[in-house]
């Protein structure tokens, strides 16, 4: 049944669904494989950008700088994201759900292997970094329209008081894109050594992309379509001007959407490339142990996203989001001074723990920003507030790197973490007035 909340009336077709969980569990298998791919291009790049693009594609002799210019490339992406989410939004609630997704995979897969064949500074000049920058805006325009289609897709083919087990499934791509990410830098770092590495060695991850989406498409291309999104459409109910529709009824749901995002996103970016950018740049620390650390904290968090999905399956998404952003907030400062140890145990352990707290309301968020939003509106509504919060995100290693330029202390990235948990936190306190109610669902 639906209910009116501010924005948020669904006045989509509520026939009786009959849910096969076999095919609940290929969708949100299809979506899984899709997101995993799309965060293994989106995670090379940031990896890259404290890495190695600061020599590669911005030259500059002082270590800041050339960050700055590098970590502004990533910002970039993100601020193409929303328009990407305005567009594949849209169409997504128009022609639905499986077409867009299988375009924006085919996008950043194509991409990702072009920035592995662009040459360098060194050999191309100002037209490198030009060209690093546009085929980043078209990486996340397509960005823009993945991950909320693919998690839409999975909770529209999910029971209704299953639908936060299977939203947990897509962000898992998350961590997995992690691991294969940092795993193919560590593994060419071992294989061919620092010089080799910085020399050519990273282009291979990046080339690796193209055989990665022909397996994707192939899984993606037996996905099934969303049984709401049919239902819509044999209905002839579907919005013919979804952006105009959300932007005019649903900007409560929007702001504190983004909030509840937020620290899955940023805290994430922070905790990951920006730590690799200050322990390599200022506590001197070797990459070899910033990618460990990487890696080890991408898998514990697949165990904390599945364990958190049953937490919002069985308490409701929006307790999981205030407590798990208060908890990120109490671990903030330990984190960071863990980190700022140089102790590698104690660097890679912080690494870990924050990445698995703070991705405790990320597990959760997929389910959050779809109660959100009516089902011929939910595509637009979803891919503008993630990709909102992730213009957001997209400036956290940037803003980092300033304050820590300015001051060459840890505590800028303790305190943004503490902030961005805390708003993530209050928006738990909002989300359940704000969601369509549903039978069997719990906000």
């Amino acid at each position: 049944m639906a209910s009116t909340v501010s924005g948020a009336t669904d006045t989509s077709p509520k026939a009786v669904r009959v849910v096969d969980e076999s095919v609940t569990k290929k969708v949100a298998l299809a979506a899984l494989v899709g997101t995993a791919l799309e965060w293994y291009d989106f995670f090379l790049f940031t990896t890259a950008a404290a890495l190695v693009f600061n020599a590669q594609f911005f030259v500059s002799q002082d270590p800041f700088v050339a960050a700055m210019g590098s970590f502004a490339t990533l910002a970039v992406g993100f601020v193409a994201r929303p328009i990407g989410g305005f567009i594949f939004g849209a169409l997504g609630d128009k022609v639905g759900r499986k077409k867009i997704l299988m375009v924006t995979i085919v996008g950043i897969g194509i991409v990702t292997g072009l920035i592995g064949l662009l040459p360098n500074y060194m050999t191309i000049g100002l037209a490198a970094p030009i060209l690093l920058v546009a085929l980043r805006i078209v990486q996340g325009l397509a960005v823009g329209g993945e991950w909320s289609g693919a998690v839409i897709i999975a909770v529209e083919n999910a029971p209704v008081e299953k639908r936060a087990r299977y939203a947990a499934l897509p962000q898992i791509g998350s961590p997995i894109g992690t691991i294969l990410s940092s795993g193919g830098f560590f593994g060419m770092l071992f294989l061919v050594g620092q010089s080799n590495f910085d020399a050519w060695g990273w282009r291979i991850p990046f080339i690796a992309a193209i055989p990665l989406l022909a397996i994707s498409l192939w899984i993606r291309s037996r996905l099934s379509e969303s049984s709401e999104f049919e239902a819509l459409m044999e209905s002839g109910e579907t919005e013919h001007a979804p952006i105009r529709g959300v932007l005019k009824n649903s900007w409560r749901q929007i702001l504190v959407g983004m909030c509840s995002a937020l620290l899955g996103i940023g805290g994430f970016y922070l905790i990951t490339s920006f730590v690799v950018f200050y322990g390599t740049k200022v506590l001197k620390l070797p990459s070899e142990l910033l990618l460990l650390g990487t890696l080890l904290a991408a898998a514990l968090e697949i165990g904390a996203l599945i364990w958190a999905g049953r937490l919002g399956e069985k308490f409701g998404a929006s307790k999981v989001i205030l407590w798990g952003g208060v908890a990120s907030a109490a671990i903030a400062v330990p984190v960071f001074l863990a980190i700022d140890s140089r102790n590698p145990v104690l660097v890679v352990l912080g690494m870990m723990i924050g990445v698995a707290v703070l991705s405790i309301p990320y597990a959760v968020s997929g389910t959050a920003l779809t109660a959100l939003f009516a089902t011929k509106v939910r595509y637009t509504g979803v891919a503008i507030t993630s990709n909102t919060a992730g213009v957001i995100s997209g400036f956290v290693p940037l803003i980092a790197t300033a304050l820590v330029a300015a001051n060459n202390s840890f505590w800028p990235g303790a305190i943004i973490l503490l902030v961005v948990s805390a708003l993530t936190a209050l928006s738990g306190l909002f989300l359940p007035a704000l969601s369509i109610e549903e039978e069997g669902m719990k906000h």
